[in-house]
């Protein structure tokens, strides 16, 4: 009976906390609506999240896009079919690999900072202090984030998607000798403009789940992971441990729907 009743506790909390996290995000939608806009600060997280991620995201574009030309290449010609290893390098980067795998770096790399300064301010009292002086925690701190992760995410995953194309090509052209018209001319016959827009489309969703996690696990840093550095270093890694499963489980339920 005790065990039922902790089971039931427990699911009740975790209900109740998935609210709070819902509205958390209607509450950060609802003030980019709302101006003034701090583009100041926008500006300023679009550099942190978006520029200063552009060397992890170009290391691993090329090198997703050179494992792929080997992949490919070798499994391909069991077909005879080498001709097509332009479309699949960039169908699988375009419409699966670049959008995910862009979005966990950005979460392993600037979703943790931000959950962790965040919650830093938090447990320093910083956030309390914005309330004091009549500055909205959410207008300052949160919306930023959000537009910042709206317009770098899509630029990071093409960045993602050209980097790892050519890294297809220099592996598929230059070491196993698909000649590069073969190469790009089947890619510009078979990928389509719907392709590119279902990247674009994961990548928009996956920079709100990526700010939305990671914003909500610092802003409540001291209520729901203690207080502390163990307090902001629970937050950080729950903040990328949710971010990168709900990445993955919604980029299944999106490829399932724009399939």
């Amino acid at each position: 009976m005790l065990a039922i009743r902790a089971i039931g506790g427990r699911s009740i909390e975790y209900v109740r906390r998935m609210g709070v996290m819902l509205l958390f995000l209607l509450e950060a939608v609802l003030f980019c609506f709302i101006p003034p806009i701090k583009l100041r600060r926008v500006m300023k997280q679009i550099r942190f999240i978006g520029f200063q991620s552009m060397l992890v995201i170009i290391l691993t574009g090329a090198f997703s896009g050179m494992v792929l030309g080997f992949q490919g290449y070798y499994s391909l010609s069991r077909f005879g079919s080498e001709a097509f290893l332009g479309p699949m390098v960039g169908l699988a980067l375009i419409k699966e690999l670049g959008p995910v795998i862009s979005a966990l770096m950005v979460t392993g790399r600037a979703g943790s900072a931000i959950a962790a300064e965040i919650g830093i301010m938090r447990l320093t009292e910083q956030v309390d202090a914005l309330e004091l002086m009549g500055l909205n925690p959410f207008r300052y701190l949160i919306v930023p984030n959000l537009l910042a992760g709206l317009i770098a995410m899509p630029l990071l995953t093409a960045i993602f998607d050209v980097v790892g194309i050519f890294g297809g090509y220099a592996v598929g052209g230059k070491l196993l000798g698909v000649g590069a018209g073969t190469y790009f001319g089947e890619m510009s016959a078979y990928v389509e403009a719907s392709d590119v827009l279902e990247g674009l489309y994961k990548s928009l969703s996956f920079g709100v789940i990526i700010v939305w996690v990671c914003c909500f696990k610092g802003f409540y840093t001291g209520i729901y992971t203690g207080f502390g550095a163990e307090g902001v270093s629970r937050a950080t890694t729950e903040a990328v441990v949710l971010s990168s499963v709900l990445i993955l489980v919604w980029d299944y339920f999106m490829t399932a729907l724009l399939f």
